[in-house]
């Protein structure tokens, strides 16, 4: 069995009891089989943690991989312009090639960064391309075809009939659900109920119910959105999801930041899974969530960057640190904890997947998904807390190793397995030509 070993770490296990850990993990077969003093030889490849935190991978809950290639392309502009003028016909231009482009780039940022594990929604077509694109980066991803059949405003390759869409899917779920050693999953993923008809929102919980699947959407991001969705159902998102067999645990809804206290009690009552995405809420100006409230409800909030087309960055650090300031402007200091945002990005993440069993923490027994964050650096120093030197001053950059599934994908701070340059050169010139085919 491969075996590795990081050596001289403090270790935030991110385990029930919040265990901090000065020594070494010891890694078996992709899973970890100790964390403490490891004193015998070890066969197998060594990672040097001195000076550095050991934690589990951050795992972001809202992502779009397709859009990364749109970064700079889509800026200034508020949420429904910005689908309309931007997003939607640039998805509407990708192509196979660019997709796969669009995908590895994000896998490249995302790795670097301390991302190990993603949920993404793409767009409406060739979501092969991305499935095969994730696979070879090693990234951990449940990865979602978006369906859209009911949206005048939508350019009309993004339209699907409800049946065609819900077959793709499902075609799709069968093919790659526990691929890549069960590194890869299929979701469900509606856009969002602006977009979507009853009928098919009603068959995609009826599915979700029946096989287990994780539904990914888009509810209460901006009150244009919502005002949209009461004037054709005469409901609010959630109450209208409730109404048709939607809301469940399986379900994970990106931003919630226009949630009246209604919807809260349903996303409570039927552990619904709210992703947070505090970066692309302030660029698109969509408003502050109530993070605060929501998890004193015991409501599951997670984190994600959203996409590079909204956000421009893939950070998690970032997301973090957003999130913490963002609760302190709303509630004052301290409503957000820096211990309580760690645990978000990596706990309540591996809940939002239905993952929890498996990564999130430090422990014997889970994937091997680590990261290794140096503290050396001077915007780091003293550091006194983990917690908050994550949250509050640590940045992307800082992460020297990358582990997923025990196999070491960025090590000093370099990716193992992807060429930054030639991804890199290969999106510039795919965006170039998705930009030429949508006319922007």
């Amino acid at each position: 069995m491969a075996s590795l070993l990081i050596r001289g770490g403090t270790v935030l296990t991110m385990n029930d009891r919040l265990d901090v850990v000065d020594g070494d993990v010891l890694v078996r077969d992709g899973r970890v089989e100790a964390v403490g003093r490891v004193e015998a030889p070890v066969p197998g490849t060594v990672l040097d943690a001195s000076g550095a935190l050991v934690l589990p991978g951050f795992i972001q809950t809202h992502l779009h991989l397709c859009q990364t290639l749109f970064r700079g392309f889509a800026d200034d502009l508020a949420l429904i312009d910005w689908l309309r003028t931007r997003i939607w016909p640039m998805e509407a231009a990708h192509t196979p090639g660019s997709l796969r482009a669009s995908a590895r780039l994000a896998a490249c940022e995302l790795l670097s960064g301390g991302t190990t594990s993603v949920l993404t929604m793409e767009t409406v077509h060739d979501t092969e391309a991305v499935f095969e694109a994730v696979a070879e980066t090693g990234l951990r991803a449940v990865v979602g075809k978006c369906l859209m059949d009911a949206d005048a405003a939508v350019p009309p390759r993004l339209l699907q009939p409800a049946r065609t869409a819900i077959d793709e899917s499902l075609d799709l779920h069968r093919r790659w659900n526990g691929a890549a050693g069960g590194r890869i999953r299929a979701a469900f993923a509606p856009r969002f109920a602006v977009s979507c008809s009853q009928d098919l929102l009603e068959e995609v919980g009826a599915l979700s119910s029946s096989r287990g699947v994780l539904v990914h959407t888009h509810a209460s991001e901006q009150q244009e959105e919502i005002a949209m969705v009461e004037r054709r159902t005469g409901m609010r998102n959630l109450e209208y999801f409730e109404a048709l067999g939607l809301a469940s645990a399986r379900l994970c809804v990106a931003h919630c930041v226009w949630v009246d206290a209604h919807e809260q009690d349903i996303l409570a009552s039927r552990d619904v899974k709210v992703l947070h995405c505090p970066g692309s809420n302030l660029k698109l100006g969509s408003g502050l969530a109530p993070v605060a409230e929501l998890r004193r409800r015991g409501v599951s909030v997670s984190l994600g960057a959203d996409g590079a087309a909204c956000n421009n960055r893939l950070d998690m650090f970032e997301e973090m640190r957003l999130a913490a300031v963002l609760q302190s402007v709303r509630l004052g200091p301290g409503a957000l904890r820096a211990r309580d945002v760690v645990w978000m990005a990596t706990r309540e993440g591996a809940r939002a997947l239905g993952l929890d069993a498996e990564i999130g923490s430090v422990e014997p027994g889970k994937r091997a998904d680590l990261i290794v964050v140096n503290l050396d650096r001077p915007h780091l120093v003293p550091g006194p807390d983990p917690y908050s030197t994550l949250v509050y001053a640590a940045r992307g950059t800082d992460v020297r190793h990358t582990i997923v599934d025990g196999c070491v994908l960025v090590r000093d701070a370099c990716p193992v397995h992807l060429d930054r340059r030639e991804i890199a050169a290969t999106a510039r010139a795919e965006a170039a030509a998705l930009v030429a085919r949508a006319g922007l």
